[in-house]
């Protein structure tokens, strides 16, 4: 399986006087297919982590890799297309339009990857169907329960078929009983093959998975497969 997300040598400073070490030399890569959790308490650099990883912010030094592109070599504009066609983000507040039906909240996830608006809404459909919500294709999200919309996000994540998945405390705005409902589909969806990187705090939830990278003050301390 190839690489598809290397971190070697990652920091990342804010500041200056003096400057605040979130990243300390953190390296690690995820292979396709993978599913990691990156388990931490709070400020431990989980969030820093998870948005360079997602290059919605660039390291202070280190290189950052997805699918073998250094994305500190890239402009914005290149960053952004980077970022919409290889990355699908799941936040724990869903993020989803209220105005606008879940099939066109997740045909949203291709507004910047160039694909035509009736391709957009077949591939919305298909991943609605994956997310076993093809029946709520039309419903907007304020019709929804907390784990409908959790899919519905998590549908937009996968529409593009990025070649990795961020996933931000996922089921952090769920009870327990859903929350166990969207981890067996995320586990699901990688049995599938996506790549799937979570984030998350909860170290029960994290022994879960396959594979859990731990950090602590902004440094990998262990990495356990």
């Amino acid at each position: 399986m190839s690489t598809v997300l290397e971190l070697d040598g990652v920091t990342k400073r804010y500041g200056e006087q003096p400057p605040v070490a979130a990243l300390r030399g953190v390296s690690f890569s995820v292979r396709q297919g993978e599913l990691v959790a990156i388990v931490g308490p709070s400020g431990s650099g989980k969030s820093t982590l998870l948005h360079v990883i997602g290059t919605l912010e660039r390291p202070t030094s280190g290189v950052v890799r997805i699918g073998g592109v250094d994305a500190a070599q890239l402009s914005d504009r290149e960053l952004s297309r980077l970022r919409a066609r290889e990355i699908g983000f799941v936040f724990q507040q869903f993020f989803l339009a209220e105005h606008a039906t879940a099939r066109e909240n997740v045909a949203d996830g291709l507004l910047y990857a160039g694909v035509p608006a009736e391709e957009r809404l077949r591939r919305a459909d298909e991943a609605l169907e994956r997310v076993g919500l093809a029946d709520r294709a039309t419903f907007k999200p304020t019709k929804l329960s907390g784990g409908e919309r959790q899919r519905v996000a998590i549908a937009r994540a996968l529409v593009g078929k990025p070649a990795i998945v961020l996933a931000d405390e996922p089921t952090g705005n769920l009870d327990s009983a859903t929350g166990a409902s969207i981890m067996a589909l995320i586990r699901e969806l990688n049995a599938a093959g996506a790549t799937i990187v979570m984030i998350t705090h909860d170290a029960e939830l994290a022994d879960g998975l396959p594979r859990q990278v731990r950090v602590r003050d902004g440094q990998v301390v262990s990495d356990c497969p």
